[in-house]
């Protein structure tokens, strides 16, 4: 899950940028309004998260401007003002949540995964391939009914096929999906991502369900004999 952070108080944004990415989110941070707006057309989010009061251009035009340009992904507004009118015009021109700050992170956490499951379109609570099993609420794998521990990096990467069971997905896709733009490593990371799952998912199992497709990326499926 790839977000788009717009926040001008710079620790505040770098604390919730590693707390996010500690999650296994992917977090993208502009510092004004404008930049937001030119990263939200250039990249594909599935959340943006925006501070109300911000030079150049502020939440609720940014806001605005991502309804007129017929983007549908929620928007969470973080605030420092507290009335009910800004609640109000944060709502009226978009927003799907609102929360003042100073905030509880774990309940940032809580309406992010909210928001997330109001994604339009069908949003399971799980994702299943075979006997695979992945809790996207709780960020939980099994399979069966054995309980599998993957770091936060692994789960977002078998998220990440598991979305799209049977086809094959790009280690491109894949980089697009699970980091944010500042990523400037070998995309051959996701072989070594890869190569973990399986020790994870697979072979305790006796399975085979990660498949490579030579050129092309890779393809969750059933993997039982």
């Amino acid at each position: 899950m790839r977000i788009l952070l717009v926040e001008d108080e710079r620790e505040l944004a770098a604390s919730l940028r590693t707390g996010l990415e500690a999650e296994g989110y992917a977090v993208d941070v502009a510092h004004d309004g404008r930049d937001g707006w030119t990263m939200a057309q250039l990249y594909r989010y599935q959340l943006f998260v925006l501070d109300l009061m911000l030079p150049g251009r502020n939440g609720y035009q940014l806001c605005e401007l991502l309804r007129r340009a017929g983007r549908t992904e929620p928007v969470l507004v973080l605030t420092a003002k507290d009335g009910e009118y800004d609640e109000a015009e944060a709502l009226d021109t978009g927003a799907d949540d609102y929360l003042t700050k100073p905030f509880s992170y774990v309940v940032l956490l809580a309406r992010i995964r909210a928001l997330l499951r109001r994604r339009p379109g069908p949003a399971p609570a799980h994702l299943r391939v075979g006997d695979l099993v992945i809790d996207l609420a709780r960020r939980r794998c099994r399979r069966g009914n054995t309980e599998i521990t993957l770091t936060a990096k692994q789960f977002a990467v078998l998220v990440s096929l598991a979305r799209r069971p049977g086809e094959v997905v790009g280690k491109t896709e894949i980089i697009e999906e699970v980091w944010d733009m500042a990523f400037d490593g070998d995309i051959n990371i996701i072989e070594v991502y890869v190569s973990a799952l399986r020790r994870r998912v697979d072979l305790p199992f006796g399975r085979r369900s990660i498949e490579t497709v030579r050129g092309a990326g890779y393809r969750l499926v059933d993997g039982r004999e």
